[in-house]
This record gives structure tokens, C-alpha cells and sequence, in this order.
């Protein structure tokens, strides 16, 4: 037995609401001829009449009013699943969403985001999550919604991505520590005890990188695995933190900040997503928000 052809439950859905080829034709922009020939084969489809004449016109048979109201809601519905999600009613949006974040983002940027989509979608929940590595296997799972992050060559290409700001390291020390006051010379900044900040543990990044181009080196008193506690330390120390600017804006409050006296590359803080989400309404909502959030003046907060 053949598939039926499923376009001949809108044809019907017209010519039971109609009742009339003619009018059911113009509706659908057919023919009346093409109208006639679709009510023909609807009518060896059913086994039904369907529409037989009564005087001018056509009457519905008893198989025909029992299948109008079906065919009605199955066309709706049809329609409905074929169509562009609608824009969710954030008001009555119930949800949590899981974000995989570097170590400090939710500290700088949580606050934010939580006031955003409180106010804007009460019944919504952030979950931040902490990101011990680069590994895209949580987005494609979908264990994680979003993720935050530089773009590294072993994430999966799969992936959809969304620049949120440039960043660039910065030093920051205690309020009293001998580097809060004068000019920092690369000399100076190299004689102080510095903490590393390494998910793996390294003892060289980037920064001793640029210290080498200057015949320098820093002496790494401790390894920490990220930003915030590296900040947490050296708050309370005369260790010096070197850390990024935007990344951390307040959790250096109260703290000397200075700029590193020598060029460090600047780098790009992403948003990744799984393809999955990228056209769903509500991820797409929360995207934008995040997007905002992260661009705002961190002097206006």
C-alpha cells in the first residue's frame, strides 16, 4: 500500500471549510479544474464522497463531518512544526542553563547576567560550571549550553562561535606593595615573586615568553589554577598577580593594577555553542544577553 500524500490534507481542510470547489480552489490559488481533480482523488483516498450535491451547491457526508474538525487540527498542527520557532514568553520561561566558564568570568560577569535574566526571564537559572580544559565533549553533549573561552585548533569545528570581547594581561599587587607606586620597568617587575596561573601546572606562558625578549625571568613562587584565586592571593601577599584586564575588572577592586611593561599579544574571549541550540529561541535570547553583559564599559559596570 502506498504512502498517502499528505498535501491532500490541506486540500480537504479548504474543501470542508468551504464547501464549495470553486471558493476552495481560489483559496488555495489552483483552478477550478485542479480543485476538482484533487476533491477526485481525495475521494478514492477516504472511500468517501466526502462533498456530494444538494441542489447548486455541496453538503458534507457524515465521514466528511467526522474528519473536519481531525484534519483541521492536523493541518494546525502541521503548520505549527513547520514554521520558525516563536520568541519564547521570557515571563513564563522555566529553565536552567549551564555556562562552562574559565575560572573568574562568573565572579566579573555572573552578577550581571544574573540581574539581566531576573529581571527578564524570572523563572530562568544560570549554572556556572568551572572549565578545566579545552575539551568541546560537554557542548556536544549537551550537558553544557554555553561556553566561554579563547578558540583553540582541538575544539570541535563543529561549533558556533561569537567574539564577546579583547582582553590583554595586566599586573596587579596589593595596596602598599612596593610595585603600587612609580614606574614599573621590566627589571622591577621581574624581581618580585610572581604567581603562575596554569590549568596543567606549566611553569612558562606567555608573559615569561615576552620576559625572555628581554633577557629577563621571573621568579614563579606558586602555581594556581586560575584567575580569581591568583587574584585572591595576591590580595593578601606581595606576590604579584598577572592577569586579564576585563577578565577579573572587579575582582581587582581595592587593588593596584598596572600595565606590564612590556607588549604581551592581546586575545579574543569567545562564546562557543553546539549547533544543536544555535536556532532555539530561548539560547538565542540568553546569547544576546551574555553578548551584552560583556560588552558593556567596565567603568559603567
Amino acid at each position: 500500500m502506498s504512502a498517502p500524500d499528505l498535501n491532500l490534507l490541506v486540500t480537504l481542510d479548504v474543501l470542508l471549510s468551504e464547501g464549495n470547489v470553486t471558493r476552495a480552489a481560489k483559496r488555495l490559488h489552483l483552478s477550478p479544474s485542479a480543485m476538482s481533480r484533487a476533491l477526485a482523488r481525495l475521494r478514492e483516498t477516504t472511500g468517501d464522497p466526502l462533498l456530494v450535491r444538494a441542489g447548486r451547491g455541496l453538503v458534507p457526508t457524515p465521514r466528511a463531518l467526522e474528519l473536519r474538525a481531525r484534519v483541521t487540527q492536523l493541518v494546525q498542527d502541521a503548520q505549527s512544526v513547520l514554521r520558525p520557532a516563536e520568541i519564547p514568553d521570557l515571563q513564563h520561561l522555566h529553565q536552567t542553563f549551564t555556562l562552562r566558564t574559565s575560572e573568574g568570568f562568573a565572579e566579573n560577569f555572573g552578577p550581571g547576567l544574573i540581574a539581566r535574566t531576573s529581571s527578564e526571564a524570572p523563572g530562568v537559572r544560570l549554572r556556572f560550571v568551572q572549565k578545566l580544559d579545552k575539551d568541546s565533549a560537554p557542548l556536544r553533549e549537551g550537558t553544557v549550553d554555553l561556553e566561554t573561552g579563547v578558540i583553540a585548533s582541538s575544539m570541535g569545528p563543529e561549533l558556533r562561535t561569537q567574539a564577546l570581547f579583547r582582553d590583554r594581561f595586566v599586573g596587579v599587587v596589593r595596596m602598599g606593595h612596593s610595585l603600587s607606586e612609580g614606574e614599573i620597568s621590566p627589571a622591577r617587575y621581574a624581581t618580585g615573586r610572581h604567581i603562575g596561573i596554569s590549568r596543567q601546572g606549566l611553569e612558562m606562558g606567555p608573559i615569561d615568553e615576552a620576559m625572555t625578549a628581554h633577557g629577563l625571568e621571573r621568579e614563579i613562587a606558586t602555581i594556581v589554577g586560575g584567575f580569581s584565586t591568583a587574584v585572591a592571593m595576591a590580595r593578601s601577599s606581595d606576590l604579584i598577580a598577572s592577569v586579564p584586564e576585563r577578565h577579573t575588572g572587579n575582582l581587582r577592586d581595592a587593588m593596584h593594577t598596572f600595565a606590564l611593561p612590556f607588549t604581551t599579544p592581546e586575545f579574543t574571549v569567545s562564546l562557543l555553542w553546539h549547533p544543536r541550540f544555535h536556532a532555539d529561541p530561548a539560547h538565542r535570547w540568553l546569547r544576546g544577553v551574555v553578548l551584552e553583559i560583556c560588552a558593556l564599559d567596565p567603568d559603567q559596570g
